[in-house]
């Protein structure tokens, strides 16, 4: 949809600048007072936020989540207080009953006199989900332009499958503020290489240009020539040579909105600080307050009452109703009364929009997936995993995503007839192809998410470092990505330590709110993406084997169910009564299995715990985490290819933990479990020489 900007008047002019200045102040006012901040930015991109919101965003205060709003991504996340000024001025109301009382402005005054304070709506950097009208948590800089490009994908996605004739419910734009920061940050340029591949034309970065950064100015360390750059990239490149210049910014915005073929970058010329062009401020104006005789400076510049604080005239905030308020509530209530006819018309496909927008699994989701027969030889956690995908993605239509170029050793690629490729012009496809390019891949995954479609994304488990920063802001927005690591262990053999994860499982772990899986077998592979798919809130890490893994025989043992509680007992000793306790993840479990068996021919009452996820394990009631590991058993035996470090936990300061204090090596897997001690025959003496301390 595109969107005419409005005629101006000499009247409308110089509210617009008051709009302007009173961002500014506020900016400039709130930093102050928290004695903490970045007010530079804030004051000389005013007006470009201003100009955007004010004459064309699509937007409605009164409604932030409304499903095809226009994206605002504040990439520069340290110039919080431009967004948070604009979110109070503009009315934005609270929608988020877990963290807001909902009806309320989601930022008051009272929020920006407290900028950066303890349970403030307005943190030092913007937050998803704490704060109504934030689109996503931004702070490490690149991630904001990078999960922009998902949001992106994601509305050409969603306009393939819903909109019909007479009835488009998805043409929303995303627009994303970036800096200098941002564009030397390896993870926006993979991230606009594979947007301009696309040809995102719904897709637009602003760029504040202003050379300076913490140390100083860029010079010292960037000299690229970032509109060749784009251009090389396939986007369409445009130029704005005064910040101040609303006429010359609404040229920009127009030139966007009248490109259907490729995204856009928008360079904007400032100087940090005043916003005047003549004047060039230190890095002190970017990344500390002014200092009051700098503050009464720039207000005076501004032609401010240099005494006033958090000031807002009278107009500003009606002048904002008018212009913003009105345009968006209008579209929104349009779209609204479109989307009750759509009901009427196509019911199945409104129940399913629905859904998506409340994060709701379609009925009959978990139909028809697998249950794999005992195999001793058999199958692969990545192999057993694309078969339950390829089940799931049927049952759940918005269920898409793919591989940083490796799917077909990840086994994500989904096969079923009309899956198809999601690729530039042909935008209804579930597989997505990230490139090699995993830090991007996962960024992108988070904006996905945040569309509300489910999202997931593969590689080696090794590569995870790749991608880490983007998983842990997955993990602190509380999106429900899904995160498929396979190559799991020095199991990968041959491809030597530079391919053999050894610390990742523990990273992994260590990271708030993620959820790490790690399955025993096929079986339990089905019910961790049974678990998994039923997460609002949790993004989860399923970590699997490249190696077979014997199939168990669940008649024989525990149901793989138990994979929901985090921890399970897979095998126990007669009269559920044991004396060793022999815990493991992954593939190891199989070796606990093969320990138990010669420990009870021995006599020896053991029990074998599969636990292939700690934190599932560790939200469980104190009755069933004891009764999985009895405190009064304190002869354990932890088993995990991977990092030691964290398995005391479970196996006591006095248990044995047989893991990796090294990296692996390049050989055989066979000989590998040899060297570094995975053996079942290992397991038993361990156990033993737990029995023998006991006793």
């Amino acid at each position: 949809m595109t969107t005419t900007a409005p005629t101006t008047t000499p009247a409308a002019i110089d509210l617009d600048q008051l709009c302007i200045n009173t961002i500014r102040t506020l900016s400039i006012d709130a930093v102050q007072q928290a004695n903490s901040g970045h007010p530079g930015t804030p004051m000389a991109m005013a007006p470009v936020v201003y100009g955007l919101w004010q004459r064309w965003l699509r937007y409605d205060p009164r409604d932030p989540i409304w499903p095809n709003r226009d994206r605002f991504v504040l990439s520069i996340g340290h110039a919080s207080m431009l967004l948070y000024s604009m979110l109070y001025l503009c009315g934005v109301r609270a929608v988020d009953p877990q963290y807001e009382q909902l009806g309320t402005a989601a930022v008051t005054l009272d929020d920006i006199k407290r900028f950066r304070q303890l349970d403030s709506k307005c943190p030092g950097h913007p937050e998803y989900r704490w704060t109504s009208g934030v689109e996503t948590t931004t702070g490490p800089l690149g991630q904001g332009v990078a999960t922009s490009v998902g949001m992106a994908i994601a509305g050409r996605w969603l306009a393939e499958h819903f909109n019909r004739p007479g009835s488009t419910l998805f043409d929303y734009d995303v627009y994303a503020l970036c800096g200098d920061g941002d564009m030397m940050e390896g993870i926006s340029n993979e991230a606009a290489s594979l947007a301009g591949h696309l040809r995102l034309a719904n897709l637009c970065w602003i760029y504040d240009y202003n050379r300076v950064t913490i140390e100083g100015h860029t010079d010292l360390a960037f000299g690229d020539d970032v509109a060749a750059r784009f251009l090389a990239y396939g986007w369409n490149v445009t130029r704005v040579g005064d910040a101040n210049d609303l006429d010359l910014l609404d040229r920009a915005f127009a030139t966007f909105q009248r490109s259907t073929d490729r995204p856009t970058l928008i360079i904007v010329d400032s100087h940090i600080g005043y916003g005047a062009p003549h004047k060039q401020d230190t890095s002190a104006a970017h990344g500390e307050p002014l200092g009051e005789a700098e503050v009464r400076l720039a207000k005076r510049q501004y032609g401010w009452p240099e005494d006033a604080q958090f000031l807002v005239p009278d107009g500003v905030r009606e002048h904002l109703q008018e212009g913003l308020g009105r345009r968006g509530h209008e579209l929104r209530e349009a779209w609204t009364a479109m989307f009750e006819r759509y009901r009427a018309a196509y019911p199945a496909l409104a129940d399913d929009c629905s859904r998506i927008q409340r994060r709701q699994l379609p009925d009959g989701w978990d139909r028809n997936l697998p249950s794999f027969a005992p195999d001793a030889k058999g199958i692969a956690g990545r192999d057993a995993s694309g078969q339950v995908l390829n089940v799931l993605a049927q049952n759940v239509p918005w269920l898409l995503g793919g591989s940083a170029d490796l799917a077909p050793s990840t086994k994500t690629r989904l096969t079923f007839e009309g899956a198809g490729d999601f690729a530039s012009g042909q935008y209804g496809g579930r597989n997505l192809h990230f490139g090699i390019r995993e830090h991007a891949m996962a960024a992108i995954l988070n904006g996905l998410s945040l569309a509300k479609v489910r999202p997931f994304g593969s590689g080696f488990l090794i590569f995870s470092d790749y991608s880490r920063p983007a998983i842990r802001l997955s993990a602190l927005m509380e999106l429900p990505v899904v995160y498929v690591f396979t190559h799991d262990s020095i199991g990968v053999g041959e491809d030597g330590p530079t391919h053999q994860p050894v610390e990742h499982l523990l990273s992994l772990r260590a990271i708030p709110g993620l959820i790490t899986l790690r399955p025993a077998d096929a079986n339990e592979v089905v019910e961790c993406w049974r678990t998994i798919m039923q997460f609002h809130h949790q993004p989860a890490a399923l970590v699997l084997s490249r190696q077979p893994l014997p199939v168990l025989d669940r008649t024989t043992y525990a149901s793989a169910a138990g994979v929901a509680r985090g921890a399970y007992v897979l095998a126990d000793a007669p009269g559920g009564q044991p004396e060793v306790l022999l815990l493991a993840s992954g593939s190891e479990v199989a070796l606990c299995v093969g320990a138990y068996d010669q420990l009870q021919r021995e006599g020896i009452r053991a029990r074998v715990v599969s636990m292939p996820s700690w934190e599932l394990f560790d939200r469980q009631s104190r009755e069933y985490r004891d009764g999985v590991l009895p405190p009064d058993v304190s002869a354990r035996v932890a088993v995990e290819q991977a990092s030691a470090l964290g398995w005391e936990r479970y196996a006591g300061t006095g248990g044995e933990i047989i893991g990796m204090h090294t990296f692996g090596a390049s050989a055989p897997l066979k000989e590998l479990q040899g060297k570094f001690g995975f053996t079942p025959e290992r397991v038993v003496a361990a156990a033993r020489a737990q029995l023998a301390k006991v006793r």
